[in-house]
């Protein structure tokens, strides 16, 4: 079964100094038909201000995931890490038994856009942890690289949580194909541009929500920048 999920239906915050869309019941916004999606909780597309973000707050038992799209991400916490986090990269905080942290815009004249992703974990309690990687335009061109997964294989990031993500961007006559293993699920969000997915065309801000599906079909992009979920039902 396929789900198609518009950007333009996603919940809308608008605190002036951050907008953000998110996909999933977060905050203020709540849709109990939009919880998540297996173990992933939260997408929320973020654009922070220059000069401003979050202050110091905290976090516990969730896997969470900053992919930036333009811009620059500074990131401290209560672990020592000092850290800042630019297109190209991604980020992984493990929240574990709890820790504090801080995110604000380290691009002085420009907005910073990021993507905000938090995956439920495996084990609950487990120590906190920092890690960062960066992924070349050329690691991702037509193809889709795994970023993140459970071993840290392919010289992913390690998430804790029974979850895989895979980055790709694909223009013209690229495509590319993922397999899914019976009894798992596949979630796409185009972070950029314009693909079909399965046959279906989507833009930025959409996404695709696939049950008993066995592969993901990626073609026909336009300067697409997308994400790819192999997830725990």
């Amino acid at each position: 079964m396929i789900t198609l999920r518009k950007s333009a239906d996603r919940g809308l915050a608008d605190h002036g100094w951050l907008k953000s869309r998110h996909s999933f019941s977060f905050a203020d916004y709540y849709d109990p038909t939009h919880m998540g999606f297996g173990n992933l909780r939260v997408i929320n597309e973020d654009l922070i201000a220059p000069g401003t973000g979050f202050g110091t707050h905290g976090h516990r038992d969730m896997e969470i995931l900053s992919y930036v799209l333009e811009g620059a991400l500074a990131h401290r916490d209560s672990m020592g890490t000092g850290a800042t986090v630019v297109p190209g990269e991604l980020q992984r905080m493990s929240a574990g038994r709890g820790v504090m942290h801080s995110e604000f815009n380290a691009a002085r004249d420009a907005s910073t856009h990021f993507l905000q992703i938090w995956i439920l974990p495996s084990q609950q309690g487990i120590e906190p942890g920092y890690e960062q990687k960066a992924f070349t335009d050329a690691d991702k061109r037509g193809r889709l690289r795994l970023v993140a997964s459970p071993d840290g294989r392919e010289g992913s990031l390690t998430v804790h949580a029974d979850a895989s993500l895979y980055a790709g961007l694909f223009d013209g006559n690229e495509q590319a194909t993922l397999a899914l293993v019976p009894g798992r699920l596949g979630y796409v969000h185009v972070a950029r541009g314009a693909l079909q997915v399965n046959g279906q065309a989507l833009v930025a801000g959409d996404a695709m929500l696939l049950r008993g599906e066995p592969r993901v079909e990626l073609a026909r992009g336009d300067d697409a920048d997308v994400l790819v979920f192999d997830l725990a039902p």
